[in-house]
C-alpha cells in the first residue's frame, strides 16, 4: 500500500498548526513533513522537527539542485520547502504524510499528487478575528503584523482551489470536521 498526503494551508494566524496538531494526536499512522526555512527558530521550535532551518545560501543551494518537491519565497527574502527527502520514502513505505504548508505550496503538491492528496483551507472566520489572533500571539511587531495581514488577503482568494474548506471559528468543531474528512479521506 502507498501512503497519501494530507495537506494544510491557511494564512498565518489561522489555526492551522492548532488544528494539525490535534489532527495528529486523533488519527494514527500520520507522519509529519517537516518544512524547510531560511527563517530563524521562534522559542521553543525545535530543528528537525518543527522546521529544518537553512541559511538563505543553503537553502538556495538545495533549489539549483532540485532537493525540493516545491519551494516559495513566500515573504521577500524568506523562503519556505518540503525536500524531496521529506516524503519519497514515506510514501513508499505506505505512511500518511501530513503538510502544514503555505497556500501555494499546498496547491503545488496537490497539483503534483492528485488524488492521493487531500488540500485542506482553514479559514479564519473574518479578517478582524484573524488580525486579534496575530496580536494575541505576541510574535509580530507593527510592520509584519500589516504584512500577514496583507498576504492574508490574497491567500484567502485561494480557497476554492482546495478540497476542503474548514472555518476555524469554534476550535472543537473544525477539529472534529478536519479529522473526519481525514478518516473518511483515509479509509478509517
Amino acid at each position: 500500500m502507498t501512503g497519501k498526503l494530507l495537506i494544510f494551508s491557511a494564512p498565518s494566524g489561522a489555526g492551522k498548526s492548532t488544528i494539525v496538531k490535534a489532527l495528529m494526536q486523533r488519527v494514527n499512522g500520520l507522519e509529519f513533513s517537516v518544512s524547510a526555512t531560511n527563517r530563524s527558530p521562534r522559542e521553543g521550535e525545535v530543528a528537525g522537527k518543527d522546521y529544518h532551518f537553512l541559511s538563505t545560501p543553503a537553502f538556495r543551494e538545495k533549489i539549483k539542485k532540485s532537493d525540493f518537491v516545491e519551494w516559495e519565497e513566500v515573504y521577500p527574502g524568506r523562503y519556505y520547502g518540503t525536500l524531496k527527502s521529506e516524503i519519497e520514502n514515506r510514501l513508499n513505505a505506505g505512511v500518511h504524510v501530513v503538510f502544514d504548508i503555505d497556500v501555494v505550496g499546498g496547491l503545488n503538491i496537490k497539483k503534483m499528487f492528485g488524488d492521493r492528496a487531500l488540500s485542506f483551507f482553514i479559514a479564519p472566520p473574518d479578517l478582524k478575528t484573524l488580525e486579534q489572533r496575530l496580536v494575541d500571539r505576541g510574535t509580530e511587531d507593527e510592520s509584519s503584523l500589516q504584512t500577514r495581514l496583507s498576504k492574508a488577503v490574497e491567500e484567502m482568494g485561494y480557497q476554492h482551489q482546495f478540497d476542503c474548506i474548514i472555518v476555524n471559528d469554534v476550535l472543537e468543531n473544525a477539529i472534529d470536521e478536519t479529522v473526519q474528512r481525514v478518516e473518511d479521506f483515509l479509509g478509517k
